[in-house]
């Protein structure tokens, strides 16, 4: 069997691509500056546009990662992201992964977001929050999303924090088609810091999020040509990243569509319950997750 570990030694050993070389701009082109010989790229948010980049390939699956670094001080409102969709080619019945970092206001910490979805389920929310371990926007940290037919793996600093498998009834809803892979910063006031309480204040901006160190490894995708043979991208984890995986979700967990019956009276197909995880969330947040 070829693990997760397996694969993230061979990205290791494989060449990191320059972002000239693997992406172009999406938008907002005057706010996308390459540096380190376009190794590495900044993007930014001020009073006239946000900005964001993407991959000039289009991947059927793979392991994708970035080291990014996030804006510092007040950042309210604002929403980082790296994810993967195909918006652009199907635009109503679109298949997305995402990591997106939400601002934080006076005294508070960006918090992670995970989320994906098929076939423009978007009402289909499986969203999951988290604090992490350290302050993301001190140092470049590295994410890391392993997409293969059946399975996705969400990795921060090689650690698994996120593991889905495909439920046989989960159907279209979960990502199938070819995706190319994305980065944005973006204006979020409406919802991204405590619910839209907490706007953006461009007085602190221009906001900036440097990314580097790409690794695109996957399986890529070719309109005219016949299909090819790829290696299969989702394999199970080890024992070992399944138990530093439940230690970061035990602790760092602050929100999982899975434990929410107020949203979800009966959970989603593709939920594994975790009696420690349900706990952790209902000290956190008793009136969402209950307190028995």
């Amino acid at each position: 069997m070829f693990t997760t570990a397996a694969m993230i030694s061979s990205a290791e050993s494989s060449s990191i691509t320059t972002f000239s070389k693997a992406f172009k701009p999406l938008y907002g082109e005057a706010n996308i500056v390459s540096y380190e010989d376009e190794g590495s790229v900044e993007i930014a948010m001020d009073e006239t546009t946000s900005s964001g980049f993407h991959s000039k390939q289009m991947y059927t699956q793979g392991f994708f990662e970035t080291s990014l670094k996030l804006p510092d001080s007040y950042s309210a409102g604002v929403v980082v992201t790296f994810y993967s969709s195909n918006n652009q080619k199907y635009p109503y019945r679109h298949d997305e992964i995402d990591f997106e970092f939400l601002g934080h206001a006076r005294s508070g910490k960006w918090s992670l977001q995970t989320n994906f979805y098929g076939a423009g389920h978007v009402e289909r929310g499986r969203e999951e929050r988290y604090d992490l371990w350290f302050d993301p926007s001190e140092d470049f940290h590295r994410y890391a999303i392993l997409w293969g037919p059946d399975r996705i793996t969400y990795y921060v600093d090689r650690v698994p924090i996120r593991h889905v498998t495909k439920a046989p009834s989960i159907g279209e809803e979960f990502p199938s088609k070819e995706m190319r892979l994305y980065a944005t910063i973006w204006n979020g006031s409406d919802w991204a810091t405590g619910g839209g309480k907490d706007k953006m204040d461009m007085s602190y901006g221009p906001f900036i999020a440097k990314y580097s160190g790409f690794v695109m490894n996957g399986c890529p995708f070719n309109e005219t040509a016949q299909a090819q043979d790829c290696r299969d991208y989702g394999r199970g984890l080890t024992r070992v990243e399944r138990l530093k995986m439940n230690g970061f979700r035990r602790r760092w967990m602050t929100y999982s569509y899975c434990y929410d019956k107020k949203r979800y009276p009966l959970a989603l197909p593709d939920c594994v319950f975790n009696r420690n995880e349900l706990r952790h969330l209902q000290k956190l947040h008793p009136k969402t997750f209950g307190s028995n």
